[in-house]
């Protein structure tokens, strides 16, 4: 997805409104906003879609980075909540700490429009081949 291409599916349903960078050059960092309709009790983010938007902008780098040949499936993520999130603008970024011919270790965080550290996340993700269709 480009910058430009309006968000469709999954993407639209965890409220992206557009991806910042894509993470060729080895970080992503995609923007979402945050609606009451994601919030439980007194208006806070539900953990899901902090953990959806960490988690889709470390899958971002892995498959911008790859130039889109693998995607990852991810072993196992880890998410440490800081603060309450709350509708408005949240900013996911991500990078790959480490990455070998079949896995990968990523990190990531999630801010507020003001900064302020929402989240941070990890995971081990196993890279997978993309399917090329040909043309």
């Amino acid at each position: 997805m480009d910058s430009e291409t309006k968000p469709s599916g999954l993407m639209a349903a965890l409220g992206l409104e557009r991806v910042v960078d894509h993470g060729e050059n080895g970080r992503a960092v995609m923007r979402f906003r945050a609606t009451m309709d994601m919030c439980h009790s007194g208006g806070i983010v539900q953990g899901g879609f902090i953990t959806g938007w960490i988690d889709s902008a470390m899958a971002h780098v892995v498959m911008a980075s790859s130039n889109w040949e693998v995607s990852p499936l991810s072993l196992e993520i880890k998410i440490s909540f800081l603060a309450s999130g709350r509708p408005g603008v949240m900013i996911a970024e991500a990078w790959v700490e480490k990455r070998g011919k079949s896995l990968a270790f990523l990190e990531g965080t999630l801010r507020n429009e003001a900064g302020e550290l929402i989240a941070k996340g990890s995971s081990t993700a196993k890279l997978v081949p993309t399917k090329r269709t040909s043309s």
